[in-house]
């Protein structure tokens, strides 16, 4: 059983990190000043732009 990639919303990050919004078709045209989020273990994402986004880790 494998870590979730994607979060939603009011979900608790699983690790301290840089969290980025990620929604529909960014993998090809990429989105315009998404948001970033420092957050530590355990926080509660916040909502992102759009219904349709979801938070993701930054890799570094």
């Amino acid at each position: 059983m494998g870590e979730w990639t994607e979060y939603r919303p009011g979900d608790r990050a699983p690790n301290e990190g840089t969290y980025i919004e990620v929604g529909e078709n960014d993998f090809h045209m990429g989105i315009e000043n998404p948001k970033k989020v420092q957050l530590s273990k355990g926080e509660r994402f916040p909502d992102t732009s759009n219904h349709n986004r979801k938070w993701k880790k930054l890799k570094r």
